[in-house]
């Protein structure tokens, strides 16, 4: 597996008058990401400061980047168009703590 990074954007159903658990659906998308958490595709995940529409970024474990965007197809917040996949990078992550982390991406 490899690891991604993973940039959440507003929707056209975004309200920006709500606080982002305010949002329409919060409850069934936050299971949804919790899900994702607990299968292991979501290392990382949370809302960023500082981007007019950028809401989350996130480390997702996937097998290429059409898996991790066909993976967010089952989100909530996706299909209602409260939110969407802004970026999707390949991550070649070279410093990270924790254990059990593939090997294969360190550089040679």
């Amino acid at each position: 597996m490899a690891t991604f990074a993973v940039t959440t954007a507003r929707g056209p159903a975004w309200d920006p008058a709500r606080d982002i658990r305010q949002q329409a659906e919060w409850d069934a998308h936050a299971a949804f990401a919790d899900g994702l958490v607990d299968s292991g595709v979501i290392v990382l995940g949370g809302p960023i400061d500082g981007a007019t529409d950028e809401v989350a970024l996130l480390a997702m474990q996937a097998a290429d980047a059409d898996e991790v965007r066909s993976i967010f197809d089952a989100d909530p917040w996706v299909v209602s168009e409260v939110l969407r996949i802004k970026d999707v990078r390949h991550w070649r992550l070279w410093l990270d703590s924790r254990t059990g982390r593939d090997q294969n991406e360190r550089p040679a």
